[in-house]
């Protein structure tokens, strides 16, 4: 397990140098639009095992002195307020976010442009709210038509009525809080104000997945689809970079329907198109940096093992239907993955037949899997964590790390004064009483030290887990799946 398979080191410098001849290909003027999650780009770190998740910030602050930053965000979000679903913060309180996060890597953040704006009351509340703070604001409009009315859209009718964004410097990086931002449409807007002023610019897109110099079929690729099944798209070869290069690459279904358009506009704008696919427009070099193949695609082959399981858990409580199932089922079957490629899976379910009662299994990153059970005083996924903690430790199985005394009070709180109808303690509460023992218990300390190696690991559950169990592993960094299924017959489950 955890063997390297993505040299980051030579992705910073290949990405960075990458924007830099692409500023110089367009008059020293070009706007970026940035997809995907910027600093916690987990996804890709699963599967392009080294890829580390602040990679994106990290090259952008190699970049920063010839950077500024512009947030799109669009209006209707705003008016509906539209939750991230990672974070569980509405899209307007992910723009001050950001903001926040961009300063504090000294990276200048320039403005934000409300987009689709239509006099939407919680949008002109969200704009003063940013000018009272000082960030400058623009307004881009809806037109109608859009995308396909190319002659209303380059017109003093069309991006003509928006804002122009004041930018000061070569590189322009357009992000967003989500998809649906409008940033595509900010960055064309621009190049038609640039271009009205007499003033040369480009635009490019940097989106890390699908990765266009891998094969279609490539499981990188088809994580990609997995992680993306809710939205129905899928990746596919490139037509038009077929054509014009007879080579065959990999893009985004979307951006393949839509570039004739985004052809047409920049013909309008500039006289002509600089791109002849839309694999020419991006800037990822991403697939240049994998240095282990085997490494690259049982990485990805994981990722969609997980993804189908929390599709199955998201359909026992509602959350999606049998299409999305489905198709996640047909991923796994494409890379040849199934339950055995987990250990975990196989560990959980032989504790959970000995005893009747929920299990859990952590593999760590030696690949030594590690189970617990259920016990009165703990959840399986609790007693799982503290004998992974302290094998990690190298402390016997039969050491308290918690004294049973310290944990029955624990129990007596949350049942009579918390109204909680599960005495046992949950991952979080263990950690606390951990945390608690490891001042005067020597071993506890030692387990507790432990607790950072634990990220990258895999772990299962035989049972659907509850969000804070679900949220304790994840903010351990440990990658969890969870069997379909829950641990009582009741109809309400919290």
């Amino acid at each position: 397990m955890n063997q390297i398979g993505f040299d980051n080191e030579k992705y910073l410098e290949m990405q960075s140098t990458h924007i830099r001849e692409r500023i110089g290909q367009f008059g020293n003027k070009l706007y970026l639009e940035f997809g995907g999650k910027l600093f916690d780009d987990f996804h890709a770190s699963r599967v392009l095992p080294g890829f580390a998740p602040d990679s994106k910030i990290r090259m952008l602050k190699e970049l920063k002195d010839s950077a500024e930053i512009v947030i799109a965000i669009c209006a209707s979000d705003i008016e509906k307020n539209k939750v991230r679903g990672d974070l569980g913060i509405t899209y307007d309180v992910d723009v001050l976010r950001l903001i926040d996060v961009f300063r504090s890597n000294g990276l200048f953040v320039g403005s934000v442009v409300v987009t689709q704006y239509a006099g939407q009351p919680a949008a002109a509340a969200f704009k003063q709210r940013l000018e009272t703070l000082d960030i400058r604001v623009y307004l881009h409009y809806p037109i109608e038509g859009y995308p396909n009315n190319i002659a209303l859209i380059v017109s003093d009718d069309g991006y003509g009525k928006n804002d122009y964004v004041e930018t000061a410097r070569p590189l322009v990086v357009v992000t967003g809080p989500g998809p649906g931002s409008g940033k595509m449409a900010v960055c064309l807007s621009q190049l038609y104000h640039e271009y009205r002023r007499g003033r040369e610019a480009g635009y490019a897109k940097f989106e890390t997945f699908p990765i266009w110099n891998l094969p279609l079929q490539h499981p990188v690729n088809l994580a990609y689809e997995a992680a993306t099944a809710d939205l129905g798209d899928v990746n596919v070869i490139d037509p038009f970079h077929l054509q014009a290069y007879g080579e065959t690459t990999v893009n985004y279904n979307r951006d393949v329907e839509i570039f004739p358009v985004l052809s047409a506009i920049f013909e309008k704008i500039i006289g002509a198109c600089p791109y002849k696919s839309p694999t020419d427009m991006g800037v990822n070099m991403a697939g240049n940096c994998i240095i282990d193949s085997d490494a690259v695609e049982d990485a990805a082959r994981q990722e969609i093992i997980r993804r189908y399981y929390t599709g199955l858990c998201d359909r026992r409580q509602g959350k999606v239907g049998d299409n999305l199932v489905y198709k996640l089922e047909l991923l796994m079957q494409q890379v040849k993955a199934s339950a055995r490629h987990r250990p975990v899976i196989a560990a959980s379910a032989r504790v959970a037949e000995e005893t009747g009662n929920p299990a859990f299994a952590i593999e760590l990153l030696n690949g030594e899997v590690v189970t617990g059970k259920t016990t009165e005083l703990l959840g399986a996924c609790s007693a799982t964590l503290l004998n992974a903690l302290k094998r990690l430790a190298g402390i016997e199985h039969e050491c308290h790390l918690i004294s049973p005394e310290a944990i029955e009070p624990i129990q007596t709180v949350k049942v009579k004064h918390l109204g909680s109808a599960n005495p046992r303690l949950h991952s979080d509460e263990t950690l606390i009483a951990l945390a608690i023992s490891a001042a005067s218990n020597p071993a506890a300390a030692q387990a507790l030290a432990q607790l950072s190696s634990l990220r990258g690991c895999e772990a299962h559950s035989t049972v659907i887990l509850s969000q804070v169990d679900i949220s304790t592993y994840a903010k351990l960094g440990v990658r969890l799946t969870c069997e379909p299924q829950y641990e009582t017959n009741k109809l309400y489950h919290r």
